[in-house]
């Protein structure tokens, strides 16, 4: 078996296997545990500027590690937004100061 094939049959199996973990999670817990493993794509960054740094000149490598460097700064920047607009949620409003308008 290729080491292409392997990668893909591993693919598949954790895309399944992710499918069927977070399909059992509560909705009132589906906020906090997106914004944890949105923050875990911190080690996707490290590792696409690794591929990056290492490409040699070599297109495909740059290429790929272009791509998943924008997919990952993408998805840490939307993880740690959506966090602050759900804490905003619960956070208590200020009363009012002041006169009258």
């Amino acid at each position: 078996m290729s080491a292409l094939t392997q990668a893909l049959w591993v693919l598949l199996l954790g895309s399944l296997l992710g499918l069927e973990l977070i399909g059992k999670v509560p909705p009132t817990l589906h906020t906090p545990l997106m914004s944890g493993a949105n923050a875990i794509s911190g080690i996707t960054v490290l590792a696409s500027l690794t591929l990056i740094a290492q490409a040699n000149d070599q297109l495909p490598l740059l290429v790929l590690g272009s791509l998943s460097l924008g997919f990952a700064l993408f998805n840490v920047v939307g993880g740690f937004l959506v966090t602050d607009r759900m804490l905003a949620m619960f956070s208590r409003k200020s009363p009012r100061t002041g006169g009258t308008r």
